[in-house]
């Protein structure tokens, strides 16, 4: 039986893992049903289909490096690429958290990482090449005005073979870890611990009156005292009661960017999934407001929390994007795998949040309905008429986009 990496999903069709390319634009073509399983980095059913269940991990390895992009296969993860351009002196603009997860997989589902000017990980792709419905390549560079609407794609338009990457010349980061800041500093100086850093994750419960901030910076210099926290005094996990062996270099270490901006080496796994998740987007401009929120949420959250995280995304154009149209703040959680024991937790944090306009990520759990999800990104009715236009038989539609995105 496959599985996503949480184990919470199980996938009843078998899964084909076809050889080449042309393999599986004829297994498109044959099939009536197909959806892509990526590295399974999802919580919910959105690759689940009563059809064909496709993985691209078997197709052939593409890794094509210039000097202004790459051009990689879509089953790439980011963990294989990030190296490669390391060598090359290049670099992409961010990482998520885990170098885990498959590129197409990433930027199909909104994948970011932090920084007031960091947009989101498919902000980087200036062109896509996937198979349609009948089985045709399709390639969609960013001249191209239905661009904005087939990265962040939820599997909907069709099977991604490959994706072209911006790329920038390498930089180093240099990561510290800050105990002890206070909850009301995130609250009243949050623009001042957000921006301090080029990417900042600040660690929490809602409940502990202190905060853990990881800063991951383009200086060396640090001060050990910051905005009342102090600087860690060893390797953190982003769960204190876990050991930090699985997370990247601390302690203000310079080095490359793809060894400090993921919170986890790749060498390891993480975790092992037990766990689900959810997060929520709200406008940067009312992240006061929401910090408030949480932390009169807290103790509601507290025998199911295992961890929160906040971040910051910069805006971009991209349709379904959690960050379309505003600058903003992701609020990240790491829940106990317990379905029935998180959900009506769910119900109470979307209503605090909805006065925001929080949008849920489209890759995890979350309670809201179809109505509530094209009130919230607005361009929810053109990404469906687009996906109408490259899928006019439903092949790549399942239950999961005809509950969310229903036609």
């Amino acid at each position: 039986m496959v599985a996503n990496w949480a184990g919470n999903v199980e996938f009843s069709s078998v899964l084909e893992r076809p050889r080449s390319v042309a393999e599986l634009q004829e297994l498109v073509a044959r099939s009536e049903k197909v959806r892509v399983l990526g590295t399974g980095h999802s919580f919910n059913r959105i690759a689940d289909t009563p059809g064909t269940l496709v993985s691209i991990a078997d197709l052939p390895k593409v890794l094509e490096i210039g000097t202004s992009g790459v051009t990689v296969s879509a089953g790439l993860r980011y963990g294989e690429i990030a190296p490669a351009l390391q060598a090359r002196g290049l670099a992409l603009h961010n990482l998520g958290s885990l170098p885990h997860i498959s590129v197409a997989g990433a930027c199909s589902t909104g994948t970011h990482g932090s920084g007031d000017r960091n947009r989101p990980l498919a902000d980087a792709v200036y062109a896509i090449k996937f198979i349609d419905s009948s089985g045709e390549l399709v390639t969609l560079t960013r001249d191209d005005p239905d661009f904005n609407g087939s990265v962040i794609s939820l599997g909907a338009l069709g099977v991604i073979v490959s994706l072209t990457l911006n790329v920038e010349r390498t930089y180093e980061i240099s990561q510290v870890v800050y105990d002890g800041l206070p909850v009301r500093r995130l609250q009243s100086d949050f623009d001042k611990v957000m921006s301090s850093a080029y990417s900042v994750s600040a660690f929490t419960d809602w409940v502990d009156p202190a905060v853990m901030v990881w800063r991951k910076q383009k200086t060396a210099a640090y001060d050990r005292e910051w905005l009342g926290a102090t600087v860690a005094d060893g390797p953190r996990h982003p769960i204190k009661v876990m050991p930090a062996d699985y997370a990247t270099q601390q302690g203000g270490v310079p080095g490359p960017w793809n060894e400090r901006l993921p919170h986890f080496r790749l060498e390891f796994t993480p975790s092992n999934g037990d766990e689900l998740q959810s997060e929520y987007f709200v406008p940067r401009a009312r992240a006061a407001e929401a910090v408030e929120i949480l932390r009169a949420l807290g103790k509601q959250f507290a025998e199911v929390i295992q961890v929160s995280e906040v971040r910051t995304i910069a805006a971009d154009d991209l349709w379904l994007s959690p960050s379309q149209g505003r600058d903003t703040v992701a609020l990240h959680f790491t829940w106990i795998q317990d379905e029935a024991a998180v959900r009506p937790v769910l119900e109470v944090l979307e209503e605090a949040l909805a006065p925001l306009d929080a949008r849920p990520h489209w890759g995890k759990v979350f309670a809201a309905d179809a109505t509530t999800l094209a009130a919230r990104y607005p361009k929810v009715r053109d990404f469906i008429a687009l996906a109408g236009r490259y899928d006019p038989d439903s092949k790549f539609r399942n239950e999961y986009l005809d509950t969310y995105l229903p036609r």
